[in-house]
């Protein structure tokens, strides 16, 4: 059954990296980079100043960077220590079937992907944090986090079971510390009163 599995999610690979070509390289290579987000960060941190007075906002902060720590740190432990399964390009039985296109593909393990798990983290943190302000944020954020997992994909350095998992780890991830960040500010709300 998993070997059945297994095989399913390396075909399905090769079917969707087999759709790239290089006029759309560049901008799936942009997309993956973290570096490049920065920007849209900025922006939504910006809301959540907004909707925060000072103590809560900082406080939010700290959660979101444990959640950012936690969420990679467990995609880390995954890769290295639990599954070890090879990522494409590291992988004999595709890595000649496959395109690469950035030069350096990463460690030699892959389950579960980092970039799906933090991605879909934030969006959903951030979903559940502005919806009531911003009622369209959740839409937008689930499909930038769905596109960040299929860019990982595109560029040859995960299997779609990598993003998929890393996917749902990141949507519980981003769940959990969302509620620890509203029982926190709770708590420190009543001893301010």
């Amino acid at each position: 059954m998993i070997e059945q599995l297994i095989e399913l999610d390396k075909e399905l690979f090769i079917y969707l990296n087999g759709l790239g070509t290089e006029t759309w390289d560049g901008f799936w290579m942009f997309y993956t980079t973290k570096f490049n987000w920065i920007p849209f960060y900025v922006v939504l941190v910006y809301l959540m100043y907004k909707r925060l007075n000072t103590k809560m906002f900082v406080l939010t902060l700290v959660v979101v960077a444990l959640m950012i720590l936690f969420t990679d740190q467990v995609s880390n432990l995954f890769k290295g220590y639990f599954f070890q399964r090879l990522r494409p390009c590291h992988d004999e039985t595709v890595m000649n079937l496959m395109r690469l296109v950035k030069p350096y593909c990463g460690g030699r393990f892959g389950y579960f992907s980092g970039h799906a798990s933090n991605s879909m983290a934030v969006a959903v943190f951030t979903s559940f944090m502005l919806k009531s302000k911003y009622k369209y944020l959740p839409y937008l954020m689930v499909v930038w986090a769905l596109a960040m997992g299929y860019s990982r994909i595109y560029i040859g350095v995960h299997f779609p079971l990598d993003v998929i998992s890393g996917a749902t780890f990141g949507l519980f991830s981003g769940y959990i510390f969302y509620r620890l960040d509203k029982y926190l500010q709770s708590r420190f709300q009543l001893k301010e009163e």
